[in-house]
């Protein structure tokens, strides 16, 4: 495709702090967690990621979420071969905003997401749109990643998702398409079985996973059984079913690559584009501490592209001020509404590709 040539050949790698320090603020907060008295707990963290913050000059006040995009593509391109062979043309490099943007337009042209292509009339290049976990879903399946996405809210809110593009999850913007953009009980990989026994019974989620095993790829069945779907009760107080969620999603064993000491662990896992009304951040990992209740206590660990790296990297380098900018516990999770967009491991090919063309999501209750 002509298009995609010259794009390959013109885009640019987008300008970032580069922080100093080998393995990067990964590593500074791997640091950090080693040096804490609370052996306690346990940390999760995914591999290498850059941080990169939205800029006066360019973007504050909406790049939030082509930001996020950024976070992620940088760990993948980091972490993974095969995605650094197929994202932004084989490039190797994160591309700045206006690339990202033809890139979406790009997947839009392929099919990929056609309801939120309509919605910005097929054109994002050299706007100032908010976008969301659907627009970050569309440009990484473009490229074959199998991206998804997961709804948290309540049960009277389930009909709004999943959402329009953009941050505003309100239903006023929702209702439109969420009817068609949604499509209950769909099942790719390992996490969705996890997702849909949280809110269906086993033997629902028998029946779609045996039905869907002559047309899936061999991918669901290495080491996806239903010990993820059962892991957990199903019920949750609130929010800590968002925390339990983003737990099990980086404490999944086989992705485990190395462990820094006994409480900190650095998984395969890419990190989480996490969005509520308003505003997106990415999750980098978890922090689990035990509680005399039984329930642990969860603290999210997070790169905000509202915050300046050369701070982020200050507050690491001496271990003082990092947690206010990191850290956040279940009693800052203070919105009706939240999304995820995670990213399975492996490519996809041929039919899957065409199924992927359809952004949908999982439901769960808070």
């Amino acid at each position: 495709m002509k298009k995609i040539s010259c794009l390959i050949a013109l885009q640019y790698r987008s300008s970032f702090y580069h922080v100093k320090f080998p393995g990067g603020l990964i590593s500074l907060l791997s640091n950090c967690f080693e040096l804490d008295a609370d052996t306690n707990s346990t940390i999760l963290l995914s591999g290498y990621v850059d941080h990169f913050q939205t800029l006066a000059s360019e973007d504050i006040g909406w790049g939030c979420g082509w930001r996020n995009i950024q976070m992620l593509s940088s760990h993948l391109l980091s972490h993974r071969h095969d995605a650094r062979e197929l994202l932004f043309g084989g490039s190797g490099f994160v591309p700045d905003i206006p690339f990202l943007q033809r890139w979406l337009e790009i997947a839009w042209e392929k099919g990929f997401d056609a309801l939120g292509s309509h919605h910005f009339n097929h054109s994002v290049y050299g706007s100032k749109h908010w976008i969301g976990t659907t627009e970050c879903a569309a440009i990484f399946r473009s490229f074959g990643l199998r991206a998804r996405i997961v709804d948290f809210g309540p049960k009277e809110l389930q009909s709004f998702f999943l959402s329009v593009p953009g941050t505003s999850l309100t239903p006023t913007v929702m209702t439109a398409n969420a009817s068609d953009k949604r499509k209950a009980f769909q099942v790719y990989g390992p996490m969705d079985r996890y997702l849909v026994g949280r809110n269906s019974d086993v033997s629902q989620l028998d029946s779609i996973v045996n039905d869907k095993s002559q047309s899936t790829t061999n991918y669901m069945a290495g080491g996806s059984d239903h010990s993820m779907a059962n892991r957990f009760p199903r019920k949750k107080e609130g929010h800590q079913v968002l925390l339990d969620w983003v737990w099990n999603y980086f404490s999944e064993e086989s992705l485990t690559t190395s462990v820094q000491n006994q409480h900190v662990v650095i998984t395969n896992r890419v990190p989480l584009y996490f969005q509520h009304d308003g505003h997106s951040r990415t999750i980098v990992g978890i922090q689990s501490r035990p509680q005399k209740n039984g329930v642990p206590q969860y603290n999210l660990l997070i790169l905000d592209p509202a915050h300046r790296t050369v701070a982020l990297e200050r507050s690491l380098r001496e271990n003082a001020g990092w947690k206010k900018l990191i850290k956040r516990g279940v009693h800052t999770l203070k919105k009706p509404q939240y999304q995820l967009c995670y990213i399975d491991p492996g490519i996809a090919i041929g039919e899957e590709m065409e199924q992927l063309k359809k952004i949908d999501s999982v439901f769960i209750e808070f």
